[in-house]
Formats: C-alpha cells, sequence, structure tokens
C-alpha cells in the first residue's frame, strides 16, 4: 500500500477504504488510522506500517475465515486464529521484531473497537508477543566514517558536484551529530547549522525535539552543499533536496552510503543507522558520559543507549554508581 497522506482528501478515502474487510469493520477501520495519524500524531511512517499490519491480517482473516471479516467475526476470533496469522507470516520469513509491530498495531486497532463500543477482542491480550534476539550493532570503524563524509571518496562517480556535496553534508549529520537519517532530512533551510551556528534543533521519535552540537567539519560541509545547491531554498522548506529540487528521499542517502560501502570494503552493515551507531560507539570509547550520549541520541531509556553503543554491563555499573544517590550507600 502506498504511504498515506492524512492531509490529502480524496485520495486518501480511497487508499483507506480496507477493501479486505465487511463495510463495519472497513469504516471502524478507517476511524482508527485518521485517529493514529491526526490525534495521536503517530509519525507517517508508523502510519504506514500499521495500515500494512492491518491490510494483511485482514486479508488473512478472508482466507482464514472464508469471507470478509466484519465487526462481529472480529470480535470472536479466538487466540489460535492470531497465532495462525502470525505462523503464515513466519513462513514468509517475517522477523520477529515485525511481528511485533504487527501484533502492537492489531491490538490497538483492537482497543479502538473498544473504545467505540464495538465489541471486545480479548483474543489480542491472550497472545504473547514474539521474542526479539537483542543484537548489538556493528558500528563502522572511525577511519571508514571519515572517508563516508568525504567528497573525495566518490569523485569517480557520474554525479554533479552539488549531490555529492549534499550527500556527504547528510552523512556529516548521522556520524558528527549521531542524527536519524529521518532527523537529518527535516532539518528545515532556516534552522541549518552553519557560521556561528554550532547546533541544531531536530524532531526525533514521538514529535520530542532536541539540540545537539555540530562540529566545524560538519557545519563546513553543510556551507559546501549550500554554495553549490542550484536551487533557491525557501526557510520554511527541507535543507536537503534531492536532484530535481523537491524532498530529499531517505533512500538516495541509502544507495550512497551502499556505493561507499563497497569502495571502501565495508560489510552489509554498513548503513545510514549505522553511522549513528558509531557516532554513539565512539564517543563512549574515547571517554565520554552515558548520560550525556543518551541525551544527544534522545533515547528515552538509559537501557536503550546501552544496547545502542555496546556498552558492557561493568560500564553501564560505573555510570550508575557515579549517578545514582543511593549508589555509595
Amino acid at each position: 500500500m502506498s504511504a498515506i497522506n492524512p492531509a490529502s482528501t480524496h485520495d486518501s478515502e480511497r487508499q483507506l477504504a480496507f477493501p479486505q474487510a465487511a463495510g463495519d469493520l472497513s469504516l471502524e477501520a478507517q476511524a482508527w488510522i485518521r485517529h493514529l495519524a491526526a490525534q495521536r500524531r503517530v509519525s507517517p511512517l508508523t502510519v504506514e506500517a500499521y495500515t500494512r499490519d492491518l491490510t494483511q491480517f485482514l486479508s488473512f482473516l478472508t482466507e482464514h475465515l472464508g469471507e470478509r471479516p466484519g465487526l462481529a467475526a472480529f470480535a470472536e476470533l479466538k487466540p489460535a486464529d492470531l497465532r495462525a496469522f502470525m505462523a503464515m507470516r513466519r513462513s514468509h520469513n517475517i522477523e520477529s521484531r515485525s511481528l511485533m509491530r504487527a501484533l502492537a498495531a492489531l491490538r490497538s486497532f483492537a482497543r479502538h473497537l473498544e473504545r467505540e463500543g464495538k465489541g471486545k477482542a480479548a483474543a489480542f491480550v491472550a497472545v504473547r508477543s514474539p521474542k526479539i534476539a537483542r543484537s548489538l550493532p556493528k558500528p563502522i570503524p572511525a577511519q571508514a566514517a571519515m572517508d563516508m563524509m568525504d567528497v573525495g571518496t566518490r569523485a569517480g562517480e557520474a554525479r554533479e558536484p552539488w549531490i555529492l556535496a549534499r550527500d556527504a553534508a547528510v552523512i556529516g549529520l548521522l556520524y558528527g551529530a549521531g542524527l536519524r537519517i529521518s532527523e537529518a532530512l527535516g532539518i528545515a533551510r532556516k534552522d541549518a547549522p552553519i557560521g556561528k551556528s554550532d547546533s541544531v534543533t531536530v524532531t526525533g521519535k514521538g514529535n520530542k525535539t532536541r539540540s545537539v552540537p555540530v562540529i566545524r567539519p560538519v557545519r563546513e560541509a553543510i556551507e559546501a552543499y549550500l554554495k553549490s545547491c542550484p536551487y533557491t531554498l525557501p526557510p520554511e522548506k527541507p535543507l536537503f533536496v534531492g536532484a530535481k529540487g523537491g524532498p530529499l528521499s531517505p533512500r538516495i542517502i541509502q544507495l550512497a552510503v551502499e556505493r561507499m560501502r563497497g569502495a571502501l570494503g565495508l560489510p552489509d552493515t554498513a548503513t545510514p543507522h549505522a553511522l549513528r551507531h558509531s557516532f554513539a560507539t565512539h564517543l563512549l570509547n574515547g571517554g565520554g558520559d552515558l548520560r550525556a550520549i543518551q541525551e544527544l541520541l534522545g533515547h528515552a531509556s538509559l537501557s536503550t543507549t546501552q544496547v545502542y553503543t555496546a556498552v558492557d554491563g561493568t560500564r553501564l555499573m560505573e555510570a550508575w554508581r557515579n549517578a545514582h544517590p543511593r549508589a555509595r550507600s
């Protein structure tokens, strides 16, 4: 299913039709999606993922039950029905993390139905979430990360110089400031960290904002991009634009990183998000404070930062002893 723009009208209504369900259930599914997008302010990517998860589940139910499910059939679902869906998804090599997100989406929809007085779907509470193996991220070596920020690394590519400068600036924000790719591409032109501005305010998960320092080499990379960019960038519009002047797609940066990791002999784990891992890991290895790194990354909990930066238990306990008021009692 294509991405959803809650602000659109006719096209949006057609996209949200959920033809896999009977009329009453389809209408409630549409109302739930609109509620997520407009009232709960869930990110567009999450709305799209939840829409896809519910669509897949409704398609499964149509085949599983022999007819399109309505509200009554949905409320009568048993845990075995949900387990059958998850088993089907696993047979398609879907990982536990995606299954967990799908289950979260379905539980959210079930709660919506209950709030609206459309019945209860107890099956979604009874089924356990799949276990996820917590694998540690693999940071990119410091020199390789710096090479990826260097325009010269891609000098042999048949691409316009301003595009190479743009990609280098974005990658600089990922590694030099620890931003998520969505955060870097969400920066407006007026907020560009250039000149005397040595920090940038970004909007992360949950629409939470944070201020992140931007080191001089990254600021200079952004300035080089702005000098060479052939387009006039309005203050309120995105700082980084695509080849035709529209918003820059994250996929373009992913492809740029793929090309560079081939040139630098890096493994497939060297992704744009791995640059954020590397920012945190290299800071920590250099003696950075765990709490400060947590704030820079925009993590809600220290445990998330611990996994993110491959911190061992000894280092975490050291940070706890230094910070917790009862650690010395």
